[in-house]
Formats: C-alpha cells, structure tokens, sequence
C-alpha cells in the first residue's frame, strides 16, 4: 500500500512523487543544519529511508558542504552499502552508523550531527540532558547515553553497537562525540534535533553562570511530558510538520535551490 506524504497543501500519492518530496525534505535537512550552524564542515550524516523500500535510504555525497546539498544531489544507498542511485563518494562512517540504525531500528530518518550545545553535554563527566526548562521536556525518558566512546565506526558492527543501545529511545548521547536522532519522518527528526540543541543550549548558558540549577519536581516533569504527547497536534495537524513547513519557507525565501 503507498503511503500518503504530505508538504503544506500538497497531497503526494505515487510512489515516485513521494521520493521526490523525500529528496526535498532530506535536502532541506542539510541546509537547515547549515543555516542554524548544527554541521562541522563537510563531515557527519543525515539519512532518510527510501519511500517504497525497506532496505534503502537517501544520503548526500561526502564533500559537499551542507549549505549546498540539492534534492538531485542525493545517493541512495542499500544495506549492503551499495549505491542504487547517484553518483559521489560515500565515507565509511556513513555507511556504518547508518546502514545498522536504519536496519536495526527501523527508523525512516536518522540524523547524526556534532551540533555545540549538545555535543559540550556529552563531553561532561555526567552528560545527562536534565529536566530543567521547557523544552527538556520534550525529551522525557527518550534519550540513551553512551557509557564509552569507542572512536570511529569504521565497520558495522560499531554501528550495531549504537543501534543496541538506542534501544526503543528516539535520541542518543554519544560520549565525547555528538548526537543521533531519530524521527519517523524527516520532519519529526529535525524538530527534535532543534529542540534538543534548543535546550542543551539553555542548560549549559545555565550552568555557565555557576549557579544551581532549579529542578522541576518530577510529578511535573512526568504530567508535563503526557501534556506535550496529547498535545502534538494543532487543528489536525503534527507540530512537527507544522514547523517544518514553516523552516523551509525560510529556505524557499534564502535557499530557494534546495529542491532542485
């Protein structure tokens, strides 16, 4: 059965509209990490399954600077770490992270950044994101913290790894390294990855002034966390698309050639 994607006012109903819209959305997820400053040069990886396949997901050739990934520039690449589509080198981190997280989780988008904020959390003795301002909240018993870091996924099973300890959580700390997060579209992935740089960054400004952080009581933290499941919707439909819509009008009015 074709699933229906949808971009603002446009029903998408074919399989090959669908990957084009994927392109667009993946493409956009670049250059927002451009834009917003959550990329480090031309090196880590966002990914995003294959509309009509299971075993097949979009990612952009390395060497190419985030600000300047288009739809057309994609690759797609199976779990076998071929390419099915495109043409450009893949680096092999790429491949090892990736390839097992899509297999393993079975999440549509996975996003791989060293974005400051959150990467200076995992850097601390206790890296733990705490539940201490708003946006936190939104990521109440969803994030699984790396114990070691074990240097670079040069191999899948390296990937396995980060895959295994994941679990069923949709946002991972990678202990001196940087962040994984998961969505089931591109644009639920990318909202949390912006929410979550938005609250390491109020955390570490916090904790910067070296004073004590004011705990919310966890009967709050908890009711809070229901409030914002039962409230991921606006007149019918997802915050998250919300959102993301309204961040690539930003690059339809900046960046306009994303979607080519």
């Amino acid at each position: 059965m074709i699933r229906f994607f949808e971009r603002e006012t446009a029903i998408v109903a074919t399989i090959e509209e669908a990957q084009a819209h994927a392109r667009m959305d993946l493409a956009a997820c670049y250059r927002l990490c451009a834009h917003f400053g959550y990329n480090e040069g031309i090196d880590n990886h966002l990914t995003l399954m294959v509309p009509g396949f299971s075993d097949r997901f979009y990612l952009a050739p390395f060497g190419l600077h985030w600000s300047e990934v288009k739809a057309s520039d994609l690759l797609s690449l199976d779990f076998e770490g071929q390419i099915r589509s495109g043409r450009g080198p893949v680096e092999d981190t790429a491949r090892y992270i990736h390839m097992p997280v899509h297999r393993l989780t079975r999440a549509p988008c996975v996003l791989h950044t060293h974005m400051p904020y959150a990467t200076a959390l995992t850097m601390l003795e206790n890296p733990k994101l705490e539940m201490v301002v708003q946006s936190s909240l939104l990521f109440h018993e969803d994030i699984s913290y790396e114990a070691t870091y074990n240097g670079f996924a040069y191999d899948a099973g390296e990937g396995e790894r980060l895959a295994g300890f994941l679990g069923r959580k949709s946002v991972a700390f990678l202990q001196n390294h940087g962040v994984l997060v998961l969505g089931n579209s591109a644009a639920q992935a990318f909202e949390r990855l912006y929410f979550l740089e938005r609250a390491a960054q109020a955390q570490v400004l916090a904790l910067s002034t070296g004073r004590t952080l004011r705990r919310i009581p966890d009967k709050v933290v908890a009711a809070t966390a229901a409030q914002i499941k039962s409230g991921s919707q606006v007149d019918g439909k997802e915050r998250h698309d919300l959102h993301f819509a309204a961040l690539k009008r930003i690059l339809d009015r900046l960046d306009p050639d994303y979607i080519r």
